[in-house]
């Protein structure tokens, strides 16, 4: 399969890179600074250096008969307002031109959806976000918001609540389940589910989270 992958210089995005190759996908990403790519990577993937803010830049990451796409861009207090949801938008005018058939990216525990049980912990978790994390919280919402108007597109998501480094275990819960602050997963079991739905139908249309 022909994955582009958003975000590849990131955390997850490093792991979706790397587990992709193992895979035996035939990965493109989009990067600004390709030289934050390891060496080792960079001989091994197609690389269009450009900005996801760029419709063009896109484009050209969504040329060449990609069959899907990998979003593990995240957003820090650097990020402009809405980096995640204008990327989307691009993406979205992009992928029937392109012929690109499915989208697989990440959000956050801080915005729920209609399948969620909202325990105690749940609107703490939602609350934190809120508070602290505003700017990601605000952009992951309106992300998901786009991509329910968008249903003629093939997207899944998962929504992670603490990412940490750590290996890959292969095991974890994907649903709409309890969960808390103290919920947990690494970035390499996150693109390990992330991965595996390029090409299953679960959850076409959901957001589960997904924790340990």
């Amino acid at each position: 399969m022909k994955v582009t992958i958003f975000g590849a210089t990131g955390a997850l995005g490093v792991e979706c890179v790397a587990q992709c190759l193992e895979a035996g996908h035939e990965v493109t990403v989009l990067a600004r600074r390709p030289a934050k790519l390891a060496p080792a990577v960079r001989d091994q993937v197609r690389v269009v250096e450009g900005d996801g803010l760029r419709a063009e830049a896109v484009a050209e990451a969504l040329s060449g008969g990609v069959d899907a796409i990998l979003f593990a861009i995240g957003v820090d207090k650097r990020s402009p307002e809405d980096l995640c949801t204008e990327v989307t938008q691009h993406i979205l005018a992009a992928m029937p031109a392109m012929g690109v058939r499915r989208l697989v990216w990440c959000g956050g525990g801080g915005t729920f959806v209609a399948d969620d049980q909202l325990s105690f912990g749940a609107r703490f978790v939602e609350w934190f976000a809120r508070t602290f994390m505003g700017l990601r919280q605000r952009d992951k919402a309106h992300q998901l918001e786009l991509l329910e108007r968008n249903q003629a597109v093939e997207w899944i998501g998962v929504r992670p609540l603490q990412m940490r480094r750590g290996p890959r275990r292969g095991e974890y819960r994907l649903g709409f389940h309890r969960f808390s602050g103290f919920s947990r997963i690494s970035f390499a079991d996150c693109a390990h589910a992330m991965i595996r739905m390029l090409d299953e139908d679960t959850w076409l249309h959901k957001a589960p989270i997904i924790q340990y």
